[in-house]
C-alpha cells in the first residue's frame, strides 16, 4: 500500500465510514480514561483502598496508554494502519470483559493497563486514517467531528461512569464496551481503506529506548503523590527515564531509518502545539480527578446526579467542537485554540474562587459551560495542527508524538494537583477538602495560562490553515528530505 501523500482522492463513502468507525473507535477508548472518575467512591466501598489506589485506577490506564503511543503508530506505519487499529479494537473489547469481571483493586488496574495499550493503537491510528482518507481542504472539518467525539467521550465520561455507577454497577461501565467493539471491529477490516508511512523497518532499538524511557518518567510521575517528589524511588524513575531518553534522542539522530525523525521538532508548530497538549491535558485531567469527586463527596450528589450537573460542561464539545473545526479551516488554529485555553483558565479560577463546603451548585454552572466551550475549542483544531505541522509520510509518528504529550500530561496533571490537594487538605471533612482543592485548581489555571501563551508562540504560516501546509516552508520539509 503506498504512502498517504499518493493516494488519490477517496470516495465520500469511504470518508463517511473512516469518520464514523475511527469516531466510535476513538469515544470507546476516551471515555474509559475517565469513565472511572464518578465511580471511584463506590470502587473505594466496594474493593476498598485509599487515594493512591484510586490514582492508580486511573493512571494504570495512562501509564501504559503513553509509553506505546509511539510504539503503535510505528506499527501502523509499518504493517498497516487498519490493520493495527483493529487488532487494538479486539485488544482494548476483551481487556473491558477483564475489567469488568476484576474481583479486585489489582486485578482492576491490570485489566486498565491492558485497556490502556489496546488505546495507544486506537487514537493516534484514527487521525492518520482520516488524513489519508479526508481532502486536505477538509480536514479540518473532520477533525473538528473528531474532536467533538474525543470531547465529548472524556468529558461526558462522568456522566456515563455516575449513571451507570448509580443504576447498575460499576462493574457495567466496562461491559458497556462489548458490544461497541464487536460491532465496530468487522467494519473496520471491512469498510476502511489500508494504508502505511514510509516505514520500511521497525526501529526496534528505538522503540525499546522510548517505551522504557517513557514508563519511567511516567511511571515516577504516578508515584509521586503516594511517596513524595524527593523519594528516592521517584527520584531514580525520573533520573532513568531521563537517561533512557537522552540514549533514544542520540540513537534516532545517528539510524537511517528512525523511529522519530528529530527534523520535525524544529518545525515551531510541531513543538509549540506538543507543548500546549501536555500543559492543557496536565490542567484538565488534573482538575475533573478533583471535582468530581467535590460534586460527590462534598456536594452530596449521587454518581448519576454528579454526571447530570456536569452537562454544561460535557454537551459543550458535541456544540461547539465542529463549529471551532470548520472555523480553523477559515482563520487557522492559533486563534481558536489560545481563545479555548483562556476560556479553561477562567473557567477554572471561577471554581477556585467559588469552591466552598456550602456552595450552590447554580454558581457552579458558568464555570461548566466555560470550561466546556474552552476544551471544545482546544479539541478540535488541535488534531488538525499536528497533522499540518509534519510531512504526509509522518503523521502516523507525529500523531504517536502528540498523544504521547497528552497522555504524559494527564499522567500529571493528576499527580501533581493530588499532591497539591494532599498536601493542603483531605478527605476528614468538607472544609478539609475545600482547602486542599483550591490551591489545586490554581494550579491547572497556572496551567492554562501558560498553555495558551505557549500556543501563541506559533507562527501565522503554521497555524493549522490548508495553506500553510508541509512542503511550503523550510521547518516542514517533505517526508523524503526530512533529516533524522
Amino acid at each position: 500500500m503506498s504512502d498517504t501523500r499518493h493516494s488519490p482522492r477517496r470516495p465520500r463513502a469511504v470518508v463517511v465510514w473512516t469518520l464514523l468507525l475511527t469516531s466510535a473507535a476513538t469515544f470507546m477508548a476516551s471515555l474509559d480514561n475517565l469513565v472511572v472518575t464518578t465511580a471511584l467512591p463506590i470502587i473505594r466501598e466496594d474493593l476498598g483502598g485509599d487515594l493512591a489506589a484510586l490514582e492508580w485506577i486511573v493512571n494504570g490506564y495512562t501509564l501504559p496508554f503513553a509509553c506505546l503511543l509511539l510504539f503503535a503508530s510505528a506499527l501502523g506505519d509499518r504493517y498497516g494502519r487498519r490493520r493495527v487499529f483493529a487488532s487494538g479494537v479486539a485488544l482494548f473489547t476483551l481487556a473491558s470483559a477483564g475489567a469488568a469481571l476484576a474481583g479486585s483493586t489489582d486485578a482492576l488496574i491490570a485489566a486498565r493497563a491492558v485497556q490502556g495499550a489496546a488505546a495507544a493503537a486506537l487514537i493516534p491510528l484514527s487521525l492518520t486514517l482520516i488524513s489519508a482518507a479526508v481532502p486536505p481542504e477538509r480536514r479540518g472539518a473532520a477533525f473538528g467531528i473528531w474532536g467533538a467525539v474525543n470531547g465529548l467521550a472524556i468529558a461526558g465520561g462522568p456522566l456515563v461512569g455516575g449513571t451507570i455507577t448509580e443504576h447498575l454497577s460499576w462493574h457495567w461501565i466496562f461491559w458497556l464496551n462489548i458490544p461497541i467493539g464487536l460491532l465496530v471491529l468487522p467494519l473496520v477490516l471491512t469498510r476502511l481503506p489500508e494504508s502505511r508511512g514510509p516505514v520500511k523497518r521497525l526501529d526496534a532499538v528505538g522503540t525499546a529506548l522510548a517505551s522504557a524511557g517513557l514508563f519511567g518518567v511516567v511511571l515516577a510521575i504516578v508515584r509521586a503523590h503516594e511517596h513524595g517528589w524527593t523519594s528516592t524511588t521517584v527520584l531514580a524513575g525520573f533520573a532513568l527515564g531521563a537517561v533512557l531518553l537522552y540514549a533514544f534522542v542520540r540513537h534516532e539522530s545517528r539510524t537511517p531509518e528512525p523511529l522519530l525523525p528529530l527534523g520535525l521538532f524544529r518545525s515551531r508548530a510541531f513543538t509549540a502545539i506538543n507543548i500546549t497538549s501536555l500543559l492543557m491535558y496536565a490542567g484538565m485531567f488534573g482538575s475533573i480527578f478533583l471535582l468530581t469527586q467535590f460534586l460527590q463527596l462534598i456536594m452530596g450528589y449521587s454518581p448519576m446526579e454528579a454526571g447530570v450537573r456536569m452537562l454544561p460542561w460535557t454537551a459543550m464539545p458535541m456544540i461547539v467542537a465542529p463549529l471551532a473545526g470548520a472555523l480553523t479551516d477559515r482563520i487557522g488554529g492559533r486563534p481558536v485554540v489560545a481563545s479555548g485555553l483562556l476560556l479553561m483558565a477562567i473557567g477554572m479560577g471561577w471554581f477556585a474562587l467559588y469552591a466552598d463546603p456550602a456552595v450552590s451548585y447554580a454558581g457552579m454552572v458558568p464555570a461548566f459551560i466555560l470550561c466546556g466551550i474552552g476544551m471544545a475549542m482546544f479539541f478540535a483544531p488541535s488534531g488538525a495542527m499536528a497533522m499540518g505541522a509534519v510531512p504526509p509520510g509522518m503523521q502516523g509518528i507525529a500523531s504517536g508524538v502528540n498523544n504521547s504529550a497528552r497522555e504524559v500530561g494527564g499522567a500529571l496533571g493528576v499527580a501533581v494537583l493530588a499532591s497539591v490537594f494532599a498536601a493542603r487538605g483531605g478527605y476528614a471533612s468538607g472544609q478539609e477538602f475545600t482547602d486542599g482543592l483550591v490551591p489545586a485548581l490554581w494550579v491547572a489555571v497556572g496551567l492554562l495560562v501558560v498553555s495558551a501563551a505557549v500556543i501563541t508562540w506559533l507562527p501565522r504560516r503554521e497555524d493549522g490553515r490548508p495553506g500553510a501546509v508541509p512542503g511550503e516552508t523550510p521547518d516542514t520539509r517533505p517526508a523524503d528530505r526530512v533529516p533524522a
